[in-house]
């Protein structure tokens, strides 16, 4: 129906509601009022023009009446209300008195029947949807301002596939009560229960400002009744706009993870990094890229991209350049190796903040490789933090690993050499040289995570070192933000730690991995393939000799300085540099003592 058209319907069926409501309250008080047929006619004529002025005003020909709601009844109420009322007054100037009681029934049935007649809409597109039999049956976990956002939402989505048929939620005063029509019929601990007995198909998770330690504790018991489950988004992504309220989404491993995210002083970070020229390298990496994308929204002046694969750097360049289309972006491929090269790009832009992400990662690659991971970790790290003292960088922050921490593998010893270059050079120099110490990061390039959902795509097994090997774990964007808040907190010369709540077992995120793709551990058999080279059962954050115990920030450690023997450090650097590029295999055999120096502690820290 056309908007003239269905006008035209409205203001036929008020009329005829206005005129049946005087008449009709007329005739029922006839025998006990003193209103006389002159006035009758003068107060109808006088109802249809105000109720028509009225409807006008507050909008009720405009309204989709389908989506009715408390905010259409009030706009009823007002523009009936003041109909009458100016009525009353017409029949004040003109007769000196107010027929009340014919006024009131009048009153009554006028809001009556326009209220019926726009509701009458709703209900029967409400009666519609219920009877559509092709809609998932809905439970939504969560009664409140959230639950009822969703459940508002899918019963006005004629789109949706989805219809909600009941809440579940903890709060006691809220049992055996209905939310617009909606029964609230258990706790969390009846959902297996409730989705065997109203033939739940899918359900939603409502509560945006529930802890990750209570969405584990949910997803756990819906995981058990194998129907699908998503999530509405978290209170922190609905107030930073980057989704809307009814964004439902599938749960995450990420969500699972049983510790709150880290959240950033922005005013502080801004001061550093707002108008600066910034630049990173590993730029085209998982944190990298990730730390570019973070920076970006604090409006630096410049950013320079630094990175050895070009496909990479093109990637992250494009997408930086449709979100901060106003923000100057610089690429360099350049590798870190190439001491003159990073000097030249360094002394090219002079940039004020300088965030080194680029490294050699991956554990068991750096045990078959180590001078590479030497070259990369170690040697590339010096000629990053040489070349930023040489350009004037006023703060350096160099990404580390747990892994460093008593270093049993390659990867670890190199990063943990790398952190001591980056303290001395904090002792020599006015830059700023920070490190700041990871876990593992979900969803990085050769994280788990990847590897499991290949498994799992591919029917399994899933292959998991050993039953009780442990890690910290964190997000890429947690990740990154820890990078930009220490960069604003250095005062040099630290090694800054997220506080990341406790270890989780590898196996137990195998586990919620498989739930999350629709599967039970029946379905996706999990296999221990044993421990790989260099790699530990449980991770460290901070030695023992390194420990602060005080938060500088929330959820973020600083660790102490220990002095460093820097000739031990450089002699190695220098031997190794020395070899002839040819002649691997003594550079790797002094790389093996390079790591059981650092692992032992042999003089490297007095």
């Amino acid at each position: 129906m056309g908007y003239k058209q269905r006008l035209g319907l409205l203001v036929s069926v008020d009329s005829l509601i206005v005129v049946f409501s005087i008449y009709f309250g007329y005739w029922l008080l006839v025998s006990t009022t003193n209103m006389f047929p002159t006035a009758i006619i003068v107060s109808s004529i006088a109802l249809f023009i105000a109720h028509h002025v009225f409807a006008h005003l507050f909008k009720l020909y405009k309204r989709v009446w389908q989506y009715a709601s408390i905010q259409e009844l009030l706009a009823i109420f007002a523009a009936v209300s003041l109909s009458v009322a100016a009525v009353g007054v017409i029949q004040l100037i003109g007769y000196q008195t107010v027929f009340a009681r014919t006024l009131l029934v009048t009153w009554m049935l006028h809001i009556l029947l326009i209220g019926a007649s726009r509701f009458s809409w709703r209900m029967y597109r409400d009666a519609k949807m219920k009877g559509n039999k092709d809609k998932k049956r809905t439970l939504i976990i969560g009664a409140g301002n959230g639950g009822s956002l969703v459940a508002r939402q899918l019963m006005n989505s004629e789109r949706s596939e989805l219809y909600p048929v009941a809440f579940i939620d903890d709060d006691f005063t809220k049992q055996n009560l209905e939310i617009m029509s909606i029964p609230v019929i258990g706790r969390t601990k009846d959902i297996g229960e409730v989705v065997k007995s109203k033939n739940i198909e899918h359900v939603i998770i409502a509560i945006p400002s529930m802890t990750k330690s209570e969405l584990n504790q949910i997803f756990t018991e819906c995981s058990k009744t194998k129907v699908k489950t998503q999530i509405m988004p978290s209170v922190e992504d609905i107030m930073s706009g980057r989704v809307s309220v009814n964004q439902i989404r599938d749960v995450q491993v990420e969500d699972l993870l049983g510790r709150e995210p880290v959240e950033l002083d922005t005013k502080q970070i801004g001061q550093k990094l707002t108008g600066s020229t910034v630049l990173v390298t590993g730029a085209g990496g998982s944190i990298g890229s990730e730390i570019c994308r973070q920076v970006c929204a604090f409006e630096p002046e410049k950013l320079i991209l630094v990175g050895h694969g070009e496909n990479s750097i093109y990637s992250i360049e494009m997408e930086l350049k449709g979100t901060f289309p106003h923000i100057q972006l610089e690429t360099e491929i350049a590798d870190v190796q190439d001491a003159i090269r990073i000097k030249s790009v360094m002394k090219k832009y002079y940039p004020n903040v300088v965030y080194h992400a680029a490294a050699h990662k991956h554990v068991p690659l750096m045990e078959k490789n180590p001078h590479e991971a030497v070259k990369n970790n170690v040697i590339g790290t010096k000629n990053t933090a040489v070349a930023a003292d040489e350009a004037g960088v006023a703060s350096f922050v160099m990404v580390s690993t747990d892994k460093a921490v008593n270093p049993t593998s390659v990867m670890g010893a190199t990063k943990r050499i790398a952190e001591m270059v980056v303290q001395h050079m904090d002792m020599v120099s006015e830059t700023k040289f920070v490190a700041v110490r990871f876990g593992n990061v979900l969803g990085s390039r050769g994280s788990v995570i990847p590897l499991f959902k290949k498994q799992i795509e591919a029917g399994g097994p899933v292959t998991v070192t050993d039953p009780e090997m442990t890690r910290y774990f964190m997000t890429i964007p947690e990740a990154s933000r820890l990078v930009l808040q220490a960069g604003s907190l250095a005062e040099g010369g630290e090694v800054f730690v997220l506080d990341m709540g406790e270890p989780v077992k590898i196996v137990d995120l195998a586990k919620n991995l498989i739930r999350l793709s629709g599967f039970s551990e029946d379905e996706i058999e999990i296999k221990y393939s044993g421990m790989r080279p260099g790699e530990k059962l449980f991770e460290e954050l901070l030695g023992k000799d390194e420990v602060h115990d005080e938060q500088i920030y929330p959820m973020i450690y600083r660790g102490k300085t220990p002095s460093v023997n820097v000739d031990v450090v450089y002699e190695l650097i220098h031997q190794f540099e020395s070899y002839p590029k040819t002649n691997l295999r003594e550079r790797t055999l002094d790389i093996a003592h390079f790591r059981l120096t650092t692992a032992k502690s042999l003089s490297l820290v007095k």
